[in-house]
C-alpha cells in the first residue's frame, strides 16, 4: 500500500494541547514526521492566538502557513453533566471548529485532512457491536445529543467536500479514550478521568468512601489515547477510502469514516473496582443511582480499521497503571505538586 503522506509534509494539529492532540504528535514524531532535518514541519497554534471558531482568523492563518496535512483534534468536550447544561455551546462551537478548518484546508492547498469524531455519534439503540452503517439509523442518546450532532456534522462535511470538491478528507470514530493529558475538571471530565480522580484523591485524603455517578451497571469500551495516536498516523499514511483495497461497507459502498476501538468492554462498576485496586483504595464504593447512566452498552466493531494494519496494543490494566503512576508522580513532585495535571486539583 502506498503512503499518502510523506516526511517532508508540514502538518497542522488543531488541538495540540489536548490529550488526543498530544498523542497524535507523539506518534507522528515517533514515525519520523515533523522532523525539520528532513524538511518536515509541525504546525500548532495556541487557542489564545488562533480562535478556531472564527472563520476569518482561521482562513487568515491558513493563507500564511499553508499546511499540507491537517488533523482536527480540537473540540469542546465534556461528560454528561456538561452536555446537558451547555448544549448550545457544544453544538455551535464544535460545528464552527469543524467547518472553519475543513474549508480553510481545502481552500489553501492541503492535500489530506483527518477529522476525529466520537463513538457518541451512534444512535442509542444501535445494533451491537456498532458498525459504521449505524450512523443516523435511529435516535441519538439524549445525554450527549448536542456534541453528537456537531460531530456528525463534521463527518458529513468531510464526506460532502470529498464528493463535491474531491478534497481528501477522512474521519475516524474513536471510542471512549483515556491516558496522559486527560481533563480532570469535575463538570467536563468523562467517566474514566472522573473515577481516576475520585479514587486517587480519596486515597490521599484518607477517605473511607467514594461516591460514583449512576448505577455502575452500564458497559463501556475504552481505548488508550496512544493507541488512537497510532491509528491516526496509520490512517493518514495508508487509508484512502476511494482505493479499491480500502475497507468497504456491507454493500461494498465507500466508507469515509472508520471506527477505532479496543473491542473489549467493562462495566463501570468493575472499572471502579479496578481503579480502586490500582490506587490501593480500601474504602467503600457508593453509587448515586439518581444520576443518569447514559446508554447502557456501546461497544464498536473496529474490524475495518484493522484491514489497514492497525491494532490496539495497550491493555486496560497496563494503561490504567501507567496513568495512575504518572498522576501520583506529578502529585508527589515537590516542584510540580500536580500543576502539570489538567484541572486535577
Amino acid at each position: 500500500m502506498q503512503n499518502y503522506i510523506n516526511k517532508q509534509d508540514s502538518i497542522f494539529v488543531a488541538g495540540h494541547n489536548g490529550m488526543v492532540g498530544k498523542a497524535i504528535i507523539r506518534e507522528l514524531k515517533k514515525s519520523g514526521y515533523c522532523n525539520e532535518e528532513v524538511g518536515g514541519k509541525l504546525l500548532t497554534r495556541e487557542r489564545s492566538k488562533l480562535d478556531l471558531t472564527s472563520y476569518q482568523d482561521v482562513i487568515s492563518w491558513f493563507k500564511i502557513n499553508k499546511p499540507k496535512i491537517v488533523v482536527i483534534a480540537a473540540a469542546k468536550v465534556g461528560g454528561i453533566y456538561a452536555n446537558q447544561e451547555y448544549p448550545y455551546n457544544f453544538l455551535s462551537e464544535n460545528i464552527k471548529i469543524a467547518q472553519n478548518l475543513i474549508e480553510a484546508a481545502w481552500k489553501n492547498g492541503a492535500k489530506r485532512l483527518l477529522f476525529l469524531g466520537s463513538s457518541c455519534i451512534y444512535p442509542k439503540n444501535s445494533q451491537l457491536p456498532i458498525r459504521e452503517e449505524e450512523l443516523l439509523a435511529s435516535t441519538l442518546e439524549k445525554t450527549n445529543e448536542a456534541y453528537a450532532i456537531a460531530k456528525i456534522t463534521g463527518i458529513k462535511l468531510c464526506e460532502a467536500i470529498r464528493k463535491q470538491h474531491n478534497f481528501d478528507a477522512i474521519s475516524l470514530m474513536p471510542t471512549n479514550l483515556y491516558g496522559p493529558g486527560d481533563n480532570y475538571k469535575d463538570e467536563e471530565s468523562h467517566v474514566m478521568a472522573s473515577l481516576i480522580k475520585k479514587f486517587i484523591l480519596a486515597k490521599r485524603n484518607n477517605k473511607n468512601e467514594v461516591k460514583c455517578w449512576g448505577s455502575g451497571n452500564p458497559l463501556r469500551e475504552f481505548l488508550h489515547v496512544d493507541d488512537l495516536g497510532c491509528a491516526c498516523v496509520k490512517a493518514l499514511e495508508k487509508w484512502n477510502p476511494d482505493d479499491k483495497e480500502a475497507p468497504k461497507g456491507k454493500n461494498q459502498e465507500t466508507l469515509n469514516y472508520l471506527n477505532v476501538g479496543s473491542g473489549e468492554e467493562i462495566s463501570i462498576n468493575d472499572l471502579a473496582e479496578k481503579i480502586a485496586e490500582i490506587t490501593n483504595f480500601k474504602g467503600k464504593i457508593i453509587w448515586d443511582s439518581n444520576k443518569p447512566d447514559g446508554t447502557f452498552r456501546k461497544i464498536m466493531d473496529s474490524s475495518r480499521i484493522k484491514l489497514i494494519g492497525w491494532n490496539p496494543k495497550i491493555t486496560l490494566n497496563d494503561g490504567l497503571k501507567g496513568v495512575v503512576k504518572d498522576i501520583e508522580n506529578a502529585l508527589n513532585d515537590k516542584n510540580n505538586g500536580g500543576k502539570s495535571l489538567k484541572n486535577f486539583l
